[in-house]
């Protein structure tokens, strides 16, 4: 076990950049960024001689991003181990990530490409720089303690997010106790007027407290030199882990159910808004409450399900996450009414803490004893992201050929269906080096 030092500068990274999937994945941009990208009156958008719906369009986008991500992240994880700079790597998406949050705060209807490459952007630094923060957990935590730091580092990142969320929550319902001039405004046009500064405050927050992190934390040493080179090391690395993977099956039907899940997740966390605006007509101020309501319910979810597991353990835990999970979006197909919004969002609320803490411990968990931590969550988070990618796109062909998202949520619940029955394969009870009763 490391430092206590240590452990707070680990956290603090969750507190600090929870502020862009919240902020900017979830609450402010998507709503900002179907109001912006229109044909007037039109949800559908033109680009290189196409049209698209907005949401479509920002699936791709992100599922864009993501890919990107998968093909970086073996050569600089590899780079990472190899050379014992994981720390500057973090920082270094951290910078990237928070610049291109702040860029966004340009993004007009007349310039839809740099709008969705700052998106983009964004997207790829938060991204990327969780393949190094997930690296650490093995370096700082035991495993018999790394379910209860993994949910308190989510649990961190929660609270933080939220108390930022909060404080433009307020702005855009009383800009006038704020002293901003806004009194003849419409809700709407209060929104459009704040979300860009918004913006720039998610930017500051993220890479301002991620300071405390980069003091805490320090450079791992090289694990190797002069054996391969240096921009092959992370592909070599990937190919060892693929390696032993074969000789751990359970490792290996962990990674397929992952992946399998990861794409109902991720795209519901990434989709919910838009869904809650086009297909409920939901107004600026109830999809950030609905947020909102998912944060706070998601910080006793994360602490609910790491007490379930080591009761249980993780396989039954997360088996029971995912089964709420299938019922979420067999709700979600028939839901008409913000009341049954809020509800289908409290489930959310409760699952989402729960799945994403218990993922990333249970992998960890599994890890055989190695020094290439990066280079083994290089290859989780290519997992996670291969999830992404093919939950997005999916996500939005057939909003794109159907014209509505209820369309969408069947394949999520497919997803969902397969990494449970795969999960299952699991036994309930391991050793506890790996998965605790």
């Amino acid at each position: 076990m490391k430092s206590k030092k240590q452990l707070r500068g680990w956290y603090f990274y969750d507190w600090a950049n929870s502020s862009y999937p919240l902020v900017i994945n979830t609450a402010i941009f998507p709503i900002y960024y179907a109001a912006v990208a229109k044909t007037g009156d039109s949800d559908y958008v033109n680009l290189f001689g196409h049209s698209f719906l907005n949401s479509e369009l920002y699936s791709y986008a992100i599922a864009l991003s993501y890919f990107i991500v998968s093909c970086l992240t073996p050569l600089l994880s590899g780079i990472a181990d190899y050379s014992g700079r994981k720390k500057d790597f973090l920082r270094g998406f951290c910078i990237f990530g928070s610049l291109s949050c702040a860029l966004l705060s340009q993004f007009t209807s007349t310039n839809l490409v740099f709008g969705l490459l700052c998106a983009m952007g964004a997207s790829i630094g938060f991204s990327g720089s969780l393949v190094f923060y997930n690296g650490f957990l093995p370096e700082i935590a035991p495993p018999e303690d790394q379910d209860k730091v993994s949910a308190k580092g989510f649990a961190m990142g929660y609270i933080g997010s939220s108390l930022l969320l909060i404080s433009i929550l307020a702005i855009i319902m009383k800009p006038t106790f704020f002293g901003l001039p806004m009194q003849e405004m419409s809700e709407a046009q209060i929104f459009l007027t704040i979300a860009p500064y918004s913006f720039i405050a998610v930017a500051l927050w993220w890479f301002g407290f991620a300071h405390i992190t980069f003091a805490a934390l320090d450079n791992s040493p090289p694990t190797q030199k002069n054996t391969v080179s240096i921009l092959t090391a992370g592909f070599h690395e990937l190919k060892n882990v693929w390696n032993e993977i074969q000789c751990q099956p359970h490792l290996k039907i962990f990674l397929a159910s992952f992946t399998l899940y990861s794409m109902g997740v991720q795209t519901v966390i990434l989709m919910a808004t838009f869904f809650g605006e086009q297909e409920i007509g939901l107004q600026s101020s109830d999809l950030i409450t609905t947020v909102l309501i998912i944060q706070f319910i998601a910080i006793a979810g994360s602490y609910l399900f790491s007490a379930l597991s080591a009761r249980f353990g993780n396989i039954m835990s997360l088996s029971l996450t995912l089964c709420i999970w299938i019922g979420v979006c067999l709700g979600a197909f028939f839901i008409n009414t913000i009341t049954h919004y809020f509800i289908e969002a409290a489930f959310v609320g409760l699952v989402l803490g729960g799945i994403q803490s218990l993922s990333r411990s249970t992998y960890s968990k599994f890890l055989p004893k190695t020094h290439n931590h990066a280079s083994y969550f290089s290859f989780y988070d290519i997992c996670e992201k291969i999830g992404v990618v093919i939950g997005m796109f999916s996500y939005g062909w057939l909003t794109g050929i159907t014209g509505s998202m209820r369309n969408s949520i069947v394949a999520l619940v497919i997803f969902f269906i397969a990494g449970l029955v795969l999960l299952l394969f699991l036994p309930r009870y391991q050793d506890k080096q790996y998965i605790s009763p």
